[in-house]
């Protein structure tokens, strides 16, 4: 028997009615500047002791920071403080909530899955799941609306992934929702947070969660693959957010956070939302669609109210480089920023070195770079270097460490090298080991895959056996599945064991040969991907999609030719070329290129597969 969905139709047809209007304009709506006057941030300074996540669960934390005066702040894409909620109010709402989640018919330890856009609705609901002993995960809100299809089927993907038996959006969501979740067997109730809000209370007693259960499910982003569920559990959650708020951070009574990264992405959810409030840290929000319209906007909410802690994907560092212009640093005062956590994707030391000269008129420091590795299989975090120390690189030979996955540092200048940024250490309690294929440890400088093991490592895949038996080793170490290097101590990571491109027994990282393009003076957007594709006869074809403002057909074919003559120059193999408009290559949900989803998109648009395999058939 069919579950049934519970969604009015005035809420369906008013969120039809919208799905064209620019998500932008929608944002900006929304804001209210009268509303603004009236608002005051969460101050910095608290009225309590401060505790650094010493709690057994998530919702301890929250009963924790609801005695004093810090909380979360929402502004628009004007930069004007739309609304605020502090932790005393987020206490409140939440427990409301969970006693009208109760009413819906879910038993201890159902998910409920919620689209997660930059609001505090999204925030109340999250935590009152963990109040109602419910398990919530977060869903991306779309791109752009043109890509409504897709979206509806991500979401339905996730849906049945999770085996949520409850869906939550905004009523700027809430139709695609309903769409994703028609014909469900077991969704109970899907609807908005106000709908949920006209809902009798049920007085049923909010039980204590226990470390051992499961806090939230966290989808994998999809840059290589399907995303998928990681179980994460509230043991796990505060280990990594110990670590996080007092060694990787060192998290004091004046630090306050500001944050464009989506509530979806792990950076964010535990990064930006869950670490602040087990420290009880004061956090400014800009929505991750304001941002890319105007990151200029973040850089003003660090300015001006003087945050200390503020993460980026390196993505967001290049936006902010291309995009402020000189005459806008006068009136940023960046010296506050102490904590600039960097992360989420390779980080290229050009990125950090350019956004680091752009913004010293500024005030910024190059020394408050903070590059860390992490994944959401380990909650989020896994090492970081040394707050206030910057960054360091190691410059290897190139050749060297192609042939023989070896980390040979630099002697002779003129050589083709690669640059990669250090990461830094564990946390306490975590350990990173570097294994060969054979799963023996390596030594220092040389390349094999990063195993990490320690109390922040996920329960498994959730209903997914198979997947978690590959990633979790015995011993309980989890497989990452990137590569990297150790030396003096420090992690190096080179790449995703996916990314390194086979051909001829040479293994070639996807990184270098995008960099190649990315260095050609016509690919003004600096975005490539590269990848490998197999046919039939086990024959590997190196290609390159390059975003490309080109219209001359003779200018094309020339940066086409330039290109394959420069990768057969830098390591004697043949690749294709394809230049596609700008905007054009896939990301995933938190912002970044997807090489899974670009070659998948190539293999369609050119069906190379067949075509790779006649061609080796007439040979």
């Amino acid at each position: 028997m069919a579950s049934t969905i519970h969604l009015e139709e005035k809420t369906l047809s008013s969120t039809i009615a919208q799905l064209n209007a620019p998500l932008a304009q929608a944002s900006a709506l929304r804001s209210s500047d009268e509303l603004a006057v009236a608002l005051a941030p969460t101050p910095t300074s608290n009225t309590q002791p401060q505790r650094l996540a010493d709690f057994e669960t998530l919702t301890a934390a929250l009963e924790y920071a609801a005695t004093g005066e810090t909380g979360y702040n929402f502004y628009d894409a004007r930069g004007n403080l739309r609304s605020v909620l502090p932790y005393r109010a987020l206490r409140h709402n939440a427990r409301a909530q969970a006693r009208r989640l109760a009413g819906l018919g879910m038993t201890r330890g159902d998910r409920v899955a919620l689209i997660a856009d930059t609001t505090p609705e999204f925030v109340e609901l999250f935590y009152a799941c963990r109040y109602a002993g419910l398990v919530p995960f977060a869903m991306p809100v779309p791109v752009n609306l043109g890509s409504h299809a897709v979206y509806v089927q991500q979401l339905r993907g996730m849906l049945e992934s999770g085996q949520a038996a409850a869906a939550l959006a905004n009523l700027d969501y809430v139709g695609f929702l309903a769409e994703a979740a028609a014909g469900s067997e077991r969704l109970k109730w899907v609807g908005t947070p106000e709908q949920l809000g006209e809902r009798p209370a049920t007085q049923v007693e909010l039980l204590e969660n226990h470390p051992d259960e499961v806090a939230y499910l966290q989808f994998t982003s999809g840059s290589t693959r399907a995303p998928r569920g990681v179980i994460i559990t509230e043991r796990a959650l505060m280990s990594n957010l110990q670590g996080i708020v007092r060694n990787g951070l060192e998290i004091g009574p004046g630090d306050r956070s500001a944050s464009w990264l989506p509530f979806y992405h792990d950076m964010g959810l535990v990064g930006m939302v869950m670490a602040p409030m087990v420290a009880q840290v004061s956090v400014d929000y800009l929505a991750t669609r304001d941002f890319a319209i105007r990151p200029l906007q973040w850089l003003r909410l660090i300015s001006r109210n003087r945050a200390t802690v503020a993460f980026s994907q390196p993505f967001g560092l290049k936006l902010c480089t291309l995009r402020v212009r000189d005459s806008d640093l006068e009136e940023l005062d960046l010296s506050c920023w102490r904590a600039a956590g960097v992360g989420a994707e390779m980080i290229r030391p050009d990125t950090l070195r350019n956004f680091a000269e752009k913004f010293a008129p500024a005030g910024f420091d190059v020394r408050a770079f903070l590059p860390c590795y992490g994944l959401a299989e380990s909650t989020l975090a896994v090492t970081f270097s040394k707050v206030g120390h910057g960054f360091d690189s190691l410059r290897v030979d190139a050749g060297t460490l192609v042939d023989k996955k070896m980390a040979v540092r630099l002697q002779v200048e003129g050589r083709k090298y690669s640059e990669f940024v250090n990461c830094g250490r564990p946390l306490p309690g975590h350990i990173v080991k570097v294994v060969d294929e054979a799963g023996q440890a390596v030594p220092d400088l040389r390349v094999g895959s990063v195993l990490v093991h320690g109390n922040s490592i996920m329960a498994g895949y959730f209903n997914n056996p198979e997947d978690s038996q590959r990633s979790l080793l015995p011993g309980n170490w989890l497989d990452t599945g990137d590569l990297g290097f150790i030396f003096e101590g420090d992690l190096y990571v080179t790449g995703r064991r996916t990314d390194v491109i086979i051909v001829n027994g040479r293994n070639i990282r996807a990184q270098d040969i995008e960099e190649l393009a990315e260095q050609q003076p016509e690919v003004r957007t600096r975005e490539a991907s590269a990848f490998g594709i197999t046919d039939t006869s086990d024959v590997t074809t190196i290609v390159l999609v390059i975003e490309c403002r080109l219209t001359s057909a003779a200018d094309r074919q020339s940066l086409i030719s330039r290109l394959q003559r420069q990768v057969y120059m830098a390591f004697g193999v043949n690749c294709l070329v394809e230049l596609v408009p700008p905007h054009t290559l896939p990301r995933t949900s938190s912002g970044k290129l997807s090489r899974f989803a670009a070659r998948q998109g190539f293999i369609q648009r050119t069906n190379l597969t067949d075509q790779l395999s006649a061609e080796s058939g007439d040979k």
